[in-house]
């Protein structure tokens, strides 16, 4: 699925890419959409040269890094001038339903909560990482799925097989009670079922999408150069600053 979101985007691109290098800790799915690229280990550190690459995809493990910032900043200083750089990446209301299903069972059981589900960033917050990088015409949008599953332990081996079990640091080093995953499982088809009687989960892909500064690209522009009046654009009537406030 997130393959073929990139090659989707990719087909859009007017342009042709001969140095393309893939981030990911699960290359295997990535072969068939770029063959030829570089596939490098989602570190903290990059195994990538400056200037070495026109497209840079970092596939599905920016949600993961202990610097997201850095990851791009990376990623940009190893593009060429006017290379592309996408990333792809949970994010928003991804799992909201498993959240809240597990934060109420543990609150019914013991009175308290775990960090059991790793925080997912929103699209604004995402979107902003890209100028902070140093990427030029940055956007940022999502594609959300959902998904059914028989039930939350089928959703949950689901996950550990895609590699996003819980990695936090901070995350409960107790076992769990016995009956909370039951209670959650209950909870959750309760409150979220999917008219085929399974449940329902959410995934929010956001795609993140920057390029390395080059003159080429479109400038914005000085304030003061338009040519033509908004108001007469509009067919409204134009008031002045100093009326504002009467």
């Amino acid at each position: 699925m997130a393959a073929g979101e990139i090659e989707e985007r990719l087909s859009e691109v007017n342009k042709s890419f001969t140095s393309a290098a893939v981030v990911t800790g699960f290359p295997e799915p990535w072969h068939a959409l770029l063959p030829e690229a570089k596939f490098v280990s989602d570190s903290d550190v990059l195994d990538l040269e400056a200037g070495a690459h026109d497209l840079i995809i970092h596939a599905l493990a920016l949600h993961w890094a202990n610097d997201p910032v850095g990851q791009m900043v990376q990623c940009r200083r190893a593009l060429k001038p006017d290379g592309l750089f996408i990333a792809i990446m949970f994010g928003g209301q991804t799992l909201a339903e498993l959240r809240a299903a597990l934060a109420a069972a543990e609150s019914r059981i013991s009175g308290g909560l775990s960090a059991r589900v790793l925080p997912m960033g929103e699209i604004r917050e995402l979107g902003a990482l890209l100028q902070r990088a140093g990427f030029a015409l940055p956007v940022a949008d999502t594609v959300t799925q959902k998904a059914s599953y028989a039930t939350l332990f089928h959703l949950v081996a689901d996950l550990r097989a895609m590699g996003e079990g819980n990695a936090l640091a901070r995350r409960s080093r107790r076992i769990a009670p016995r009956t909370l995953f039951p209670e959650a499982a209950a909870i959750y088809a309760a409150e979220y079922p999917a008219p085929d009687g399974r449940i329902v989960a959410t995934f929010d892909m956001i795609h993140l999408t920057g390029w390395a500064p080059d003159p080429s690209q479109q400038q914005p522009l000085r304030p003061g150069s338009a040519a033509q009046r908004l108001a007469d654009a509009l067919g409204t009537e134009e008031t002045p600053v100093s009326r504002l406030g009467d």
